[in-house]
């Protein structure tokens, strides 16, 4: 069933073998049935042994570019779904035939559907298939398969939602979210109807997200006096340009400070009292958010506004993943068998906290609405690795790295004046608490989706031996 992408003559010979084989064991078999003679169903099994003998089955699927899926026995062909997870792209050869799920999937993207009367043409049809079209279509077949057809869980799972598609026709998803990154699985219809509200279209649409930042402070800790850091951040994100609002959510347990206490800004400043005052309740979807950029940021955050405006800039030219300051990575621990966590800073990473971060603000909605219970509980009582839980999600769902921006030496001695006080930074379960959640997030995901990266981005000149008028973001070099 299978065409081997080694030349032209040769793979239009494979292709030729094949449907010769499929011809005659065609043939045989109806023989079997009028005559009932066992010679002949000899001679079938000896046949059809002779053909699949010179090659590895397996191994000529995964190097092949074309498989051929003629019909079936029953209603479908499992040759189809194994063509879809080798990345081989299926030539389906069964007029009539209704594709798994061809009410939202646009097989045209994935397969190429001949005429089963017509088989003699099909060697030329692929011939004809340029280097281009056959490298979108093996994508397109990996997507599917990983997206809806890679577990029986998924396949029920997309059965499900395309029946609520099919009952709230108003809030439904369109054919694009269904074909393209990430799938109809993660894009959530009740958030909005409109591929461009979320992070993963701006391109494909040609739009690009809003020019502005809501601001999001999470604060547990009592407001006593007029030096602490959080008033510091504040006056500092509000004096960014792209900065549209800024909302302290407030955890602590004693009440919120009157307003005349917080500094005076330019910008909306917004105290939300969090009702279950958790972990999870930082990234909750609250309505007042309007713009697609959310600044997540600590309480205790040491952020300029260059700094600021900065991570925006280059979010907003990768809206679609995690942009940030502070960076953590992940390892294998061989001798323990489990995953480890370090924050050892190194030239790689895979994930960039949340203390000080830009994100879409579609995560917040995912985050709360997607994620089950049982492990937004596990972060509420640890009160701990709600960070870890929101990276992996976004590099779940986009199958990328965060990125990291320029990173000041002055955060990283802050981080350690923090651990030596009252800091949860200095408590030793905090660490051991990250290396569990991360084995139990990875356990209900299925798979780590954390990546590695060594990219960084730093501004334009920076660190060069230049005037520093001819730099831009000129605060950041002296921090």
């Amino acid at each position: 069933m299978v065409i081997a992408r080694l030349t032209r003559g040769e793979s239009c010979f494979l292709l030729f073998l094949r449907l010769v084989c499929y011809f005659f064991s065609s043939f045989f078999r109806t023989l079997a049935l009028i005559f009932s003679d066992v010679f002949v169903c000899v001679c079938v099994c000896v046949y059809l042994c002779v053909c699949l003998s010179r090659f590895d089955y397996q191994e000529l699927l995964h190097n092949s570019t074309f498989c051929l899926v003629p019909r079936g026995r029953r209603l479908g062909s499992f040759r189809f779904l194994e063509a879809l997870q080798a990345a081989c792209i299926p030539v389906l050869l069964s007029n009539g035939w209704e594709l798994p799920f061809s009410e939202v999937i646009d097989w045209s993207k994935a397969a190429i559907i001949g005429d089963e009367r017509l088989l003699l043409q099909i060697p030329s049809i692929t011939r004809s298939v340029n280097a281009d079209r056959i490298l979108a279509l093996r994508q397109q077949t990996q997507f599917l398969w990983d997206s809806y057809f890679s577990s029986v869980a998924k396949i029920v799972l997309t059965t499900l939602e395309i029946i609520q598609d099919r009952i709230h026709t108003h809030i439904s998803r369109s054919r694009l979210m269904w074909n393209s990154l990430p799938g109809g699985l993660y894009t959530l219809p009740q958030f909005s109807s409109d591929p461009a509200h979320f992070p993963f279209y701006y391109g494909v649409l040609g739009k690009a997200p809003q020019q502005e930042f809501t601001a999001i402070i999470h604060a547990v800790t009592p407001l006593q006096s007029p030096l602490q850091p959080i008033l510091k951040l504040i006056i500092a994100v509000a004096k960014s340009k792209f900065c549209s609002q800024i909302i302290v959510l407030w955890n602590c347990d004693k009440p919120s400070p009157p307003r005349n206490k917080w500094p005076s800004t330019n910008v909306p400043l917004t105290v939300i009292e969090g009702e279950r005052k958790t972990m999870s309740g930082r990234f909750f979807p609250h309505d007042v958010v309007r713009t697609d950029a959310v600044l997540s940021l600590d309480e205790d955050s040491v952020l300029s506004t260059n700094e600021v405006d900065f991570a925006f800039i280059v979010w907003h030219s990768f809206p679609e993943r995690i942009v940030g300051y502070p960076a953590r990575s992940h390892y294998w621990d061989g001798g323990k068998g489990r995953w480890g966590y370090t924050s050892k800073w190194t030239n790689e990473y895979s994930m960039v906290l949340t203390g000080a971060a830009f994100y879409h603000r579609y995560y917040n909605y995912l985050y709360t609405h997607y994620l089950p219970s049982r492990l937004l509980s596990m972060v509420d009582q640890l009160a701990n690795c709600e960070d870890i839980l929101m990276n992996f999600l976004i590099s779940a769902v986009t199958k990328l790295p965060p990125i990291k921006v320029t990173q000041k030496k002055q955060y990283k001695e802050t981080m350690m004046q923090q651990g030596s006080k009252s800091s949860r930074w200095a408590d030793p379960d905090h660490f051991a608490q990250r290396q569990s959640c991360m084995n139990s997030f990875t356990g209900w995901f299925g798979f780590m989706p954390l990546l590695h990266s060594q990219l960084r981005l730093d501004p334009v000149l920076f660190k060069d031996q230049v005037s520093i008028l001819r730099k831009k973001y000129r605060d950041i070099e002296r921090l």
